[in-house]
Formats: C-alpha cells, sequence, structure tokens
C-alpha cells in the first residue's frame, strides 16, 4: 500500500502510531520515564519485578489473541480507516486511496477470518493436549475489538492473561504498539486492578515460525527447477520481503545496548531468520536478499530500502531468470500480502520477464499453531532460557521487553504492558 501506512499482522508501520480502537479514550500525553527496574504494569507477579525471562511457572487461565483487525464489507471500509488513521486528520479522499485494495476484495480483508481460523486452531491444539485455557480474540482496530475480548475473559473469570500478538518481529508497531494497546483496554474498561496481561516473547525465530518458510522455500525453488529447468545458484533469486518502517524508528526498535547498528533488532532478526531458512531448506547456495514493502510517507522521510519492486527490477541485469518471494514479515495472507506481493511484485516480475512463485505465510499451518501454544506453555511452566527454542543467536527473545525497547520516535513513550517503563 503505497498511499498510506496501515499497518499489519507483520510488521505494521510507525505512520499509524495514533491507532487506537474504536471506543478507547483519548490519549495520554508521553508519561515521564520510570528508572529501569520499575515494576511492570498491568503483570503477574512473576513478571511484575521485570526480569528478561520468565522462569517461574504461572497459572494463567485464558489466552488473549490480539490482532489489527479489518473491515468485512464495503461499509466497513472506510470506518475502518478512520480508525487505522485516528489522529492524524486525514481526509476521507485520501482514504479511498487505499480503499479501493479492500473494494477490490469484495470491501473485506482477510485479516479477520485468518485469525479466526487460527483461533479455532489454537483452541484444537490445546484441546489435543488437554491444556484447559480458553482463547479470546481481540482486534486493535476493528470488531472484536480489544475492550472487548477483555470484558468477556472477565465476565467468564478469567483474571491471568497470556496473550499472542500476531506479530513476530521486534518494533514499534510489532509489539510495543500492541503492549500500549493492552494497557488502554485495561484502563478503557476499568480492569486493570482485576486482569492482569503477560505477553509471549517475539517469536521471530521460533522454530515454528520458521518452518512454514523453510518449506515453502524449498518447494519454490524446486518448483521452479522443475518447469523451467533453472540453475539456482544463477538463475534464481530468493526476495525475503517484510514491511518497510522509518529508518528512525527501525533504528530504535530492540534494546539499545543489544548494538544492532542501522535497521535496529527490526532488521537484525529478518536477516537472521532469512539466513536460517536459506540454510536449512537446502539453499545455503542461492542468491537471496531482504526487500521491503509498503512503505508510505514524505520522500524526505528515510524508510528502510530496497523496495521489492526496485530489487526485482535489477535481477535480469544480474542474469536472474526466477524470483522466489518470501513473506517472512508476515504471519498469514492479509492484504498487504495480498495486493502488494500477489498483484504488485508478481506484476512487476512479469513485466521483467521473471518466473516468479510466492511462497505460503505460516497462518495455520501445524509447526505454527503448536508453536505458539509451546510459547504459551514456556510461561506456563516457567521453562528454562536454556531450554527454550531459537533459530538464530539473536535469541530466545525477551519475555519482558527492555527498558526503552521499541520507541515511537514522534510520540515518545505511552503506558504499556509486558514490558519495564519507559
Amino acid at each position: 500500500m503505497a498511499a498510506l501506512n496501515l499497518g499489519s499482522t507483520g510488521a505494521g508501520a510507525a505512520d499509524a502510531t495514533e491507532t487506537r480502537a474504536r471506543g478507547h479514550k483519548p490519549a495520554p500525553a508521553a508519561s515521564a520515564p520510570c528508572a529501569p527496574g520499575a515494576i511492570v504494569p498491568g503483570a503477574t507477579p512473576a513478571a511484575q519485578s521485570g526480569p528478561a525471562h520468565v522462569t517461574e511457572p504461572v497459572a494463567y487461565d485464558a489466552i488473549l489473541l490480539a490482532g489489527f483487525g479489518g473491515p468485512e464489507g464495503q461499509d466497513d471500509v472506510i470506518p475502518f480507516l478512520r480508525n487505522v488513521t485516528s489522529g492524524r486528520g486525514i481526509p476521507d479522499e485520501r482514504l479511498e486511496e487505499v480503499a479501493h485494495h479492500y473494494r477490490h476484495f469484495g470491501g473485506t480483508s482477510p485479516i479477520n477470518a485468518q485469525n479466526r481460523r487460527l483461533k479455532a486452531s489454537l483452541e484444537a491444539e490445546l484441546a489435543s493436549r488437554g491444556i484447559d485455557l480458553p482463547v479470546y480474540w481481540g482486534n486493535r482496530n476493528w470488531d472484536p475489538y480489544l475492550n472487548d475480548a477483555l470484558a468477556e475473559a472477565k465476565a467468564a473469570g478469567h483474571s491471568k492473561l497470556i496473550a499472542i500478538a500476531t506479530s513476530a518481529y521486534s518494533s514499534y508497531s510489532s509489539c510495543r504498539q500492541y503492549r500500549e494497546d493492552f494497557a488502554d483496554a485495561l484502563a478503557d474498561t476499568g480492569l486493570g486492578d482485576q486482569i492482569q496481561i503477560d505477553k509471549v516473547r517475539q517469536f521471530f525465530d521460533h522454530p515454528g515460525f520458521v518452518t512454514p518458510f523453510v518449506e515453502g522455500v524449498r518447494d519454490g525453488l524446486e518448483g521452479l527447477e522443475a518447469s523451467a529447468g533453472l540453475d539456482r545458484t544463477t538463475e534464481i533469486e530468493v526476495l525475503f520481503a517484510t514491511h518497510s518502517i522509518p529508518s528512525t524508528d527501525a533504528a530504535k526498535s530492540g534494546p539499545a545496548e543489544r548494538g544492532f547498528g542501522e535497521g535496529g533488532a527490526y532488521a537484525a532478526q529478518h536477516r537472521a531468520v532469512a539466513e536460517v531458512v536459506m540454510a536449512k531448506a537446502g539453499a545455503a547456495d542461492v542468491p537471496w536478499q531482504l526487500v521491503y514493502q509498503s512503505r508510505s510517507g514524505p520522500p524526505s522521510m528515510p524508510w528502510l530500502e530496497p523496495d521489492i519492486n526496485d530489487a526485482i527490477e535489477e535481477l535480469p541485469a544480474a542474469g536472474r531468470k526466477a524470483v522466489v518471494i518470501v513473506p517472512l514479515g508476515f504471519v498469514s495472507d492479509h492484504m498487504e500480502v495480498l495486493w502488494d506481493l500477489d498483484n504488485e511484485a508478481l506484476e512487476t516480475a512479469e513485466q521483467h520477464g521473471l518466473a516468479a512463485v510466492r511462497v505460503p505465510t505460516p497462518g495455520t499451518h501445524p509447526a505454527y499453531v503448536a508453536g505458539l501454544v509451546d510459547l504459551v506453555l514456556e510461561r506456563v511452566n516457567g521453562t528454562p532460557v536454556a531450554e527454550r527454542p531459537a533459530e538464530t543467536e539473536l535469541g530466545p527473545w525477551y519475555d519482558v521487553c527492555r527498558p526503552g525497547c521499541c520507541e515511537n520516535v514522534r510520540l515518545g513513550f505511552r503506558p504499556a504492558l509486558a514490558g519495564i517503563a519507559p
């Protein structure tokens, strides 16, 4: 989506920082930074002191599945876009520049249907293991809202929730903004002293998330080789695609003391996972690069590059005849995958004479669903760090976000759960 940045289930984007679920109170001013080591607000006792990894068992009584949300009919499109861009003063005429993407699909984003399937799959996986944890689902920008999910959980007698955000990486939009929304929802519903919310770690390098991409790359390469007789080492390139974000926001992703450098933890996590995927797919000899999509904002503002379409345009000059597109930054086939990749990127490849295949997102892949349940059980059981699976040297990531992690550069720090202030 080039006209406006709406965020996503994968990375999202920092331009949507004023997003608040319908019915939320106005966002308070940025709070004054708290000293490192301050009590983690809204957390269970095991997490309140702010350990990087919580190794004390916690008797959670429900799971909160947190999504981005999306319209489910033509009449929903503009109201949904108003929610996403709330506080930015964007007129409806400009919103229509993005609305046509949704209208192309009948005004319906696939994201809610995908999260319904994910919720059902999680419930089935939990039942198959004999785990009695109900799953409540709430969105940031459309029905059902986080406020509704918390009210429903409370009405059913649940007070210790472990949250799963449908986003794997570290950045403001893909992690901290969810944590801010949890804090807002507790405040809005008046349940701040009745419900505690912890959050599973960012799962970019968990085997359950990585495995579907390994299978997709392997199948994509084999398919292109078989159908076109191509040399994978010189004629095929793999492009790992994720949502672009402003460079200043990327630099603030992850804890500053880790020293991730340009692109911050956000870019470092993607690169590390891409390397693992290529190695596990038996494709270490295949050319690949990390590319970005869906940037917006004024041209004067630097965003992470290269854009996927620019990268595709340059492939023929390098001798490439085919491309495998991997939506590494996304957990499901939502609008930015269906439009920006399946429409725009594949069209660019065709225009430049390239055979192309887009591999699946995790969706409800059994390994992904099982992995999410495993992440919940890490916290239920207080699993020691050494026993937690992580496919890269960057993980396992933190259970409790560190002070200053993933700052919103434009708005500063707002109250957020599952992390040490600020």
